[in-house]
Formats: C-alpha cells, structure tokens, sequence
C-alpha cells in the first residue's frame, strides 16, 4: 500500500474517505470493557434515513490503527467497514507499523479513536496504550487487539477503554467502535 489511497465515498460530506498507511508492517487483539471515558469532539451530521425521512445524528469519526502486520491492519478495516453502526461513520483512517509513527501521529494530528495490536513487534499495543494515555493531553479512546480473552487484565493495566481479542470478531471489534464513538457513552 503506497504512503495515502484515497477512495469515493457517497456518505461523506467531502465524498471521500482517506485511509493513510505508513510505509511499515504490523498486527493485532480483543473487546473486554476497561476504564477511562469515550470519545471527545467527534463529528456529528445529520443523516435521512427510512421512507418516512425522519432525521438522526451520524457520528464521524477518524480512526488511527497501529500494527506491525499489514494482514491485521486489512483484517481490522475490513471488520470495521465504513459505517460500523447506522449512527457512526469512519471518515478516515491512519495505519502506522510503529510506535514511534503512532507517538508521531497523535501529538501531530486529531483522531478520534485508537486501534492499538498488542501482539505488535518490539512495541505492543498494550504497553503504548499506557504511555499515550499518561503522555497525551486528552488523549483519544484507545481498543486494544490481545492475544486471547484471557488478557484482559492486561488491557486494564494500559488503560484502554476497551479490548477486543484475536481471533478478531468483527461484531465485537464494530461494536467497540460504535460504542467509543458515540458522544457521552462512557466505559465501564
């Protein structure tokens, strides 16, 4: 995948949906409830929806997801797909195969939620997860990928809001997605 793609998309007030991929391999983890709040300042449009055309808030959000592992990375934006619930909306996603892309990224640019793999080489997404939540001024709500259901401690420990583990479902990993991106939804 080359440094930006850019694809259509109809829903999309710009009409486009920007997925950013860095130049580097990653890989992934799970969805067990954690601590901290949901996402703050996300978009919100409002979107027609049934032939009666009544009129409901369309949450968009923009979505970093770091991994080692290009496959996991595929896996996940193909779980999450554009639309993960009626009201949430991904508008853009960021990849990064390292942390030091991810640290980068963050401190430079806004995102809505974090994707962290905690099974990533050399630095997993458990132990980054930590460090952005106690590093980050108003840090983004953070999912992390572990390794089994098992390690949802783990998740704790880093902070993430929530955690989804491998192998990846996809209605937990939509779940998790619409559940953080909604305005005023907290976390257990």
């Amino acid at each position: 995948m080359g440094e930006e793609d850019a694809h259509r998309s109809p829903g999309c007030p710009s009409g486009e949906v920007r997925v950013e991929a860095a130049a580097h391999p990653g890989s992934i983890g799970g969805m067990t409830a954690s601590n901290d709040s949901a996402a703050q300042g996300t978009s919100t449009t409002l979107a027609t929806t049934g032939s009666t055309g009544s009129r409901r808030p369309v949450t968009q959000v923009s979505v970093l997801l770091y991994s080692d592992d290009i496959t996991t990375r595929d896996a996940v934006r193909a779980a999450v797909g554009r639309r993960p619930a009626r009201d949430v909306e991904v508008v853009r996603w960021h990849e990064c195969a390292t942390a030091d892309a991810v640290i980068s990224s963050v401190e430079s640019d806004r995102f809505d939620i974090l994707i962290l793999d905690g099974e990533a080489a050399k630095v997993g997404g458990l132990g980054l997860a930590r460090q952005l939540k106690n590093e980050i001024f108003e840090c983004p709500s953070i999912i992390v990928l572990t390794g089994r259901p098992q390690d949802s401690w783990l998740a704790a420990w880093s902070q993430a809001d929530l955690a989804v583990p491998h192998p990846l479902d996809p209605i937990a990993l939509t779940s998790a997605v619409a559940t953080l991106a909604r305005p005023g939804v907290a976390t257990a």
